[in-house]
C-alpha cells in the first residue's frame, strides 16, 4: 500500500494507513525485486491464482509472516514461503530469517503456543497479524490421545475478500506444525461481522489509529 491507497478488503478501516509508522517500524520491505524465475501467486484481494513471470519486476509492498505481498501497476499479489526463491536468495533470507516456527515446534504443546501460531499469519494487505486485527473468534482444544485436536474459528474484513481460503490455510498450517497437534480446523464464519473496533490497541498502533 501507497500513502492515500484504500484498503480494498477492509473498508471498514480509514482509507489512509498511517504509512510513515509502519515504515519506520520496518514492517514493511519497500524494495524492488526481479523474479528469477516464474512465480505462483495469489491476486490480491479476488484470491485467484495467477503466474508472475520470470525477469517481471515489482515492488515489494509488504514481508510478514512468511510470505511476501508484491505490487506492480496491475495490482497486489501474495507471494507464499514455497516461492520465495523467485524472488532471489538475499530477499528469501531476509523474509524467513525472523521466522521462529522451527523454533516453536519444538516447544511443549500449550494454547499459549496456538495464539503465537496465529500471530504469524497476516492480512496481505494489511501489516496487522490476524489476531490483533480481530479476526479469530475462538480456539477450541480437544484431547486426543498423545495428541490434540484444535478447532478456529475465524472472519474476515470483509465478505467479498477471495483471500479467506489462504489466510485459513495458512493458520492450519501453522497449527498442525505444533509440536503435539494431530489435527487442525479452521473455518471462516460472518457473525458477528467484522468491524474496526476489534483491532487490539497494539494493531490500532500500528495503523495509527490512536
Amino acid at each position: 500500500m501507497i500513502r492515500g491507497t484504500s484498503i480494498r478488503c477492509c473498508p471498514g478501516i480509514p482509507v489512509l494507513l498511517a504509512f510513515d509508522t509502519i515504515l519506520k517500524l520496518k514492517y514493511i520491505m519497500n524494495k524492488d525485486v526481479t523474479l528469477t524465475r516464474n512465480c505462483n501467486a495469489t491476486l490480491i484481494p479476488s484470491g485467484d491464482e495467477v503466474t508472475l513471470e520470470e525477469g517481471a519486476s515489482y515492488s515489494i509492498a509488504q514481508s510478514l509472516g512468511g510470505s511476501v505481498t508484491l505490487r506492480d501497476a496491475n495490482g497486489l499479489y501474495r507471494v507464499g514461503e514455497g516461492e520465495l526463491d523467485s524472488l532471489g536468495d538475499e530477499v528469501k533470507k531476509e523474509v524467513l530469517g525472523s521466522e521462529g516456527d522451527a523454533e516453536q515446534a519444538d516447544k511443549p504443546f500449550s494454547e499459549d503456543l496456538v495464539w503465537d501460531a496465529l500471530r504469524g499469519c497476516y492480512d496481505p494487505e494489511i501489516p496487522i497479524n490476524i489476531v490483533d486485527l480481530g479476526l479469530v473468534y475462538d480456539l477450541q482444544i480437544e484431547e486426543d490421545g498423545e495428541s490434540r485436536k484444535v478447532f478456529v474459528k475465524m472472519t474476515l474484513t470483509a465478505q467479498g475478500c477471495g483471500m479467506g481460503p489462504v489466510i485459513a490455510d495458512d493458520a492450519k498450517t501453522r497449527i498442525n506444525g505444533l509440536s503435539g497437534v494431530g489435527e487442525a480446523s479452521v473455518d471462516i464464519v460472518w457473525d458477528p461481522p467484522w468491524n474496526p473496533k476489534m483491532i487490539s490497541e497494539d494493531g490500532k498502533k500500528v495503523l495509527g489509529l490512536e
